[in-house]
């Protein structure tokens, strides 16, 4: 999805949850001096091709939903995972790399080191609350890296719309060109955070990703599924887009 489409929706979740546009723009400068030179050059197109023309699985992180049963996918199809942030985690655990992981660095931020270490180019999100985290982590990661925030396109950094590491993950994989976008581990009802402060924000911020997926599956390119745990695979709606956790 093209950004002039994308940013009439992400001006309503900023005016829902308030966020400052110039800490964006502090948080997407500063990323761009963290990320070494050749993670500046063309992140779309790199993203690209690892993405491009392949059934892509966007790996989430629904409670007890664990990682994707690749032995059930049919045989011969040209499959590749990206993982969204603390999903990245399950992968490793069961010894699957991740081809790209998205992340704004809120989870298990080692797991996502180490997938890069071992081939996941991982894009990296920067927005007004993570600049503590770009500067500790970022320069620990030693593989190949993109750059991305909420803001029109730079050079050195994308955004092709979504809000949360998962459905961020979607649309890029629809905008560089994906043949299928396959959910797994996707649930916007259910939360892990304890605290009644951090879960309401949480299931807020869900809310709009949901809706920022019914947005891509109406205007995107690419067919989107819900991956369930029974290996049945159901058209992604605000219905069933729960379906793949239970």
């Amino acid at each position: 999805m093209e950004y002039s489409e994308w940013a009439p929706e992400y001006e309503r979740i900023r005016a829902a949850f308030g966020f400052e546009f110039s800490r964006e723009e502090a948080a997407a400068s500063l990323l761009e001096t963290l990320l070494p030179e050749p993670a500046r050059v063309d992140p779309l197109a790199r993203v690209g091709a690892r993405l491009a023309g392949r059934e892509v699985i966007v790996v989430g992180l629904a409670p007890r939903a664990g990682p994707p049963p690749l032995w059930r996918r049919r045989a011969g199809t040209d499959t590749t995972l990206v993982a969204a942030d603390g999903a990245t985690a399950e992968c490793l655990a069961a010894g699957l790399v991740p081809s790209v992981v998205v992340t704004d660095l809120d989870g298990p931020i080692p797991s996502e080191v180490a997938a890069n270490r071992r081939g996941s180019l991982v894009v990296i999100h920067a927005h007004g609350d993570n600049a503590p985290a770009l500067r500790r982590w970022v320069p620990d990661f030693p593989g190949e890296l993109a750059g991305s925030w909420a803001g029109p396109p730079r050079p050195a950094l994308l955004d092709v719309g979504g809000f949360t590491d998962g459905d961020r993950a979607a649309y890029l994989a629809d905008h560089t060109g994906a043949t299928k976008i396959v959910l797994w581990a996707f649930d916007f009802e259910r939360v892990d955070e304890s605290a009644p402060a951090e879960q309401a924000r949480k299931l807020s911020k869900l809310r709009f990703a949901r809706r920022a997926l019914d947005h891509l599956a109406r205007r995107g390119r690419a067919p989107i599924v819900v991956w369930r745990p029974d290996g049945t695979e159901v058209p992604y709606d605000a219905g069933n887009s729960v379906a793949s956790t239970r």
